[in-house]
Order: C-alpha cells, then structure tokens, then sequence
C-alpha cells in the first residue's frame, strides 16, 4: 500500500457519485485484504530464504543425508512460517472491529497537521465588517488607481473600482482589501508574495487583525494553476488540449485543491467564525456564439475555454 501514491480510479469515483457506501467498503475491504496477503506471503518468502540458507550451510557442514536434510529444511520452513502466521494473526484480530468504525481516509491513515499562520503585528481592526481576500480580481487591477495609494497598494495594483469598493459603499461598511495581483493561496494568502521591491505579508495575517468581520470574500485559483500560460499556450497553438498541457494542468490543479482546503481550515478555524464568500471567475469568452466568429474575422485566433 503506498500511501503517497492513492488515485481515485474511475470505479470509485463512480461508487462515490452514486453514493453506494457500502459497495465501497466491500471494495476497499478486498483491496486491503489482498493487500496484505500479497505482503504476507512475500514477507514469508523472504523469511524462510533466510533460514533456509544457514540451515542448508549447517547440513551440508554436518554431511546429513538427503532425506534428515530435507527435513531440516522443511522443519525451518514450517517454523517460520508459523511464527509469521502468529504474528499476523495477533495484531490483525482486532482489525475488523477498528474498521468497522472507518468512514474516511482521514479516520485510517490521520489527519494533516495544519500548519498556523501567525497574525500580523499591529493593532486589532475593529471597525472592519468585511475582508477581501485573493488575486488580481478582488484587487481590480487594470481599472481606476486608488485616490491615495500606499507602495503596497501600488504594487498589489488595487483600484478604487474593485468590488471590494463597491461593497464598501453599497453597504456603508468599512471593507479592508488586501487582494493582491498575481497572488496564489501559497504566495499571497498562506504565505508571502514578492512584488519587485516590495515584500507583502501573508493576507491571513493581515486579516486575523480583524476582530469583528462577519464576512469574508475569497477570489483566488487563476494563478495557482497558471492560467495566464494556459491562455497563452492555447493563443499561439494549434491545440492545447495535447497530453503534455493537459497532465501539467492537472498536476497545478491537484495541488491547488490541496492548498485550497488548507486554506478553508484556517478559515474555519478564526474565532470570529465569518460567513466566506467563495467568488467565481467569469467566463472571458462570454456565452455568445458568434464571439469566436467576429475574433476568427478580425484575424485573431479564438481561445479555447478549459
């Protein structure tokens, strides 16, 4: 069983969509019971080649006749085959029962210790009613710059258009943004991001100052799978859905539901228990038909939505 390595077949994920459980944990059951006859005997194997061999050395020095040495042998054989037999059966005897009681990876094989993000210095904002967390998106980069920037406003390339803003004044709340252009759930939220000159600190430190937000807004998921070069891969090739593009969006997307839960955990886990408001992106290519028809006739290649 290599831990490390555990894929969600496709006959699982189907058993999972379905919601036969029980199924489930038929299938797992054979395929832990195989697992560890499969470990048995081979560990059985290698234990009798390592007795058979002094024991054969011993007869042979000893001169015994063919018939006393296969018995020699077979009595080794048989001995380590008992012992083994003992020694899987004494801690496999309560196995049963203790999977009875499984109802997740996590209750087999543990949980993940999470890793605290410690709050920033500084004093409490208390006034503060909503945090904006995530990328280019929450930060309206590209739009109107703020009135007054500080050097990480600046280079966060917030605008005073970003929906943030617009919450702010729809509301009459006080909205404290910290999106940040480029930024990924392990270079910006979780952790910090280098913009050039300018270091920004982790946007959960900086929000756990926050003691009295009752709402949470998160944009973030575009540059931690590398959007922009999947964009710009499918912009200059004839097909970007080849195996190569395909396994490395993949892999990006795998790691980024890793960081993305850890990042809901840390969520879950302020004290102030805030509602989190998960925001889509929208969809670049619209839903008109004839966009990739007037881009094809402007001389442009229509990009593939993935």
């Amino acid at each position: 069983m290599q831990l490390t390595h555990i894929q969600e077949d496709a006959e699982v994920a189907r058993l999972l969509r379905s919601g036969n459980h029980e199924q489930l944990t038929l299938e797992v059951g054979r395929k832990l019971a195989a697992g560890w006859l499969r470990y048995g005997a081979w560990e059985t194997a290698v234990a009798a080649g390592l007795v058979l061999l002094p024991l054969a050395a011993w007869t042979g020095l000893r001169r015994m006749p063919t018939g006393r040495t296969a018995l020699v042998l077979a009595g080794g054989v048989a001995l380590v085959a008992a012992v083994n037999a003992i020694g899987f059966y004494l801690p496999a005897s309560d196995t049963p029962q203790a999977l009875r009681e499984v109802r997740s990876l996590q209750d087999l094989v543990g949980d993940s210790p999470l890793s605290p993000v410690p709050k920033a210095e500084g004093r409490p904002l208390g006034h503060v009613r909503a945090v904006a967390l995530g990328d280019s998106t929450a930060a309206g980069t590209g739009n109107s710059p703020l009135p007054d920037p500080d050097e990480l406003d600046t280079a966060c390339l917030r605008s005073a258009d970003s929906y943030p803003r617009a919450l702010a004044r729809a509301n009459d709340w006080r909205v404290l943004n910290l999106a940040c252009s480029g930024a990924t759930v392990r270079d910006g939220i979780l952790g910090v991001q280098i913009l050039g000159d300018q270091v920004a600190p982790p946007q959960f430190a900086q929000a756990q100052r926050v003691t009295q937000a009752s709402v949470i807004t998160l944009s973030i998921g575009a540059n931690d799978v590398r959007w922009a070069d999947l964009v710009k891969l499918c912009a200059v090739s004839p097909s970007c859905d080849d195996r190569a593009s395909t396994a490395f969006f993949q892999n990006r997307l795998a790691r980024f539901t890793l960081d993305y839960r850890s990042l809901l955990r840390q969520l879950a886990a302020l004290p102030q228990h805030p509602t989190v408001l998960s925001n889509e992106y929208y969809d670049p290519l619209g839903t008109d038909p004839a966009f990739g028809h007037r881009m094809a006739h402007a001389g442009q290649r229509p990009l593939r939505h993935r």
